[in-house]
């Protein structure tokens, strides 16, 4: 009888979505949140055939080195700048994410989101607790209304549109920027406007932020587009923290320069630059987007079922839903889909040149309740 594959699960997730790998390989188990050490990645992906990691574990050329076995890699998350995706497709390791199962739940709370930060509910809330509240007042804590205001949605991908429909309930203009405009019919659906970067910026009552991280798109939202805000504006981001110069939207916050901010992530995160813990104007979770029971499931069953097919099991076997690039070594050289390297959620042009900037900071995920973000 031959040896059974052999497969890495990095995090503790939920047990008995899981529990399907143990149909067709070994499994061997993170059983605590843990912060993996390079080496200790590299030692055992040597032994692996596959592995099921989280946004938690940067996967790249050193932690692949001399994995002679292993042929996929699957993510649990839509993001996956955690992934060294040329690496992997040099070594013929498929890679795969989860996309799809998170838009709507995502969108939910980019909404939700982007509504706190416009009529202060954060800061009321605070405000409240802290004993301040003697006798009510006509003009205390208001803020900016979403219905009839004017919506910018910055990346148009699933998401971008998920919450271009939400914003046709509440009478809202939507406009959008993304690397290529969409279909008509699809700009209908969603009630959509392409119009360019900068005007996207000067319209905008409320700015939300869908787009994905990469170094073209490294700060991106700078002091120089900030200024491009109107005063009352709001930036909602849900996409990752290193779009945004964090110092600068605080200079921005600070000289009343940008009404309010909500933020579900961080450059750096988790730890936070501490200048945001000092803004009464903004919101801040700490990266739940996608984060409700049902969704987070989905995201790994998916991971799973994308890991089975990709190591040639079950009904898809070997042709995982959602693949990132190219083949697994069983299936012939790896090869880069720049289509599919592209994040798959959303597609975005930089307006004009921009300076070198460092390479992408690896952020913590959107994990399931087992799995909080670690340090």
């Amino acid at each position: 009888m031959s040896e059974r594959p052999r497969v890495w699960v990095s995090q503790p997730l939920f047990a008995d979505v899981l529990a399907r790998l143990d149909e067709h390989f070994e499994v061997e188990a993170t059983r605590e949140v843990t912060r993996h050490e390079p080496a200790a990645v590299n030692a055992i992906l040597r032994r692996m055939d596959g592995a099921l990691v989280t946004l938690n574990d940067p996967i790249g050329a050193g932690q692949i080195a001399g994995a002679q076995r292993l042929r996929a890699i699957a993510n649990v998350g839509v993001g996956y700048n955690n992934l060294d995706i040329a690496a992997l497709s040099a070594a013929g390791i498929l890679a795969s994410n989860t996309p799809d199962v998170l838009t709507e739940t995502t969108a939910d709370f980019g909404f939700a989101l982007m509504m706190a930060a416009a009529r202060r509910m954060s800061e009321a809330e605070r405000w409240l607790r802290d004993g301040h509240w003697q006798r009510w007042s006509f003009d205390s804590l208001l803020g900016a209304d979403v219905h009839g205001a004017t919506l910018a949605i910055l990346g148009m991908g699933r998401i971008g549109q998920a919450i271009a429909r939400r914003a046709t309930g509440f009478g809202m203009r939507t406009l959008y920027h993304n690397r290529s405009r969409l279909p008509a019919a699809v700009e209908a659906e969603c009630k959509a406007q392409y119009v360019g970067f900068d005007e996207l910026l000067a319209r905008a009552d409320h700015l939300v932020l869908v787009l994905p991280y990469s170094p073209q798109s490294h700060h991106l939202i700078d002091a120089a587009a900030l200024a491009k805000l109107r005063p009352h504006a709001t930036l909602t981001n849900i996409a990752r923290g290193g779009i945004v110069d964090e110092d600068a939207l605080c200079d921005a916050l600070e000289h009343d320069r940008l009404g309010a901010a909500g933020l579900d992530v961080y450059e750096g995160e988790p730890r936070l630059n501490p200048r945001l813990l000092q803004q009464r104007r903004v919101v801040l979770t700490p990266h739940i987007a996608s984060g409700s029971l049902a969704t987070r499931r989905a995201m790994v069953a998916l991971a799973v079922d994308n890991l089975i097919a990709a190591l040639g099991f079950g009904p898809r076997a070997g042709d995982p839903p959602s693949p990132i690039n190219g083949r697994t070594r069983d299936r012939g050289p790896g090869t880069r889909d720049p289509d599919l390297e592209a994040d798959r959620n959303s597609r975005f042009s930089v307006p004009g040149p921009r300076s070198p900037v460092p390479p992408p900071k690896l952020h913590p995920p959107e994990m399931g309740p087992a799995v909080p973000t670690l340090r």
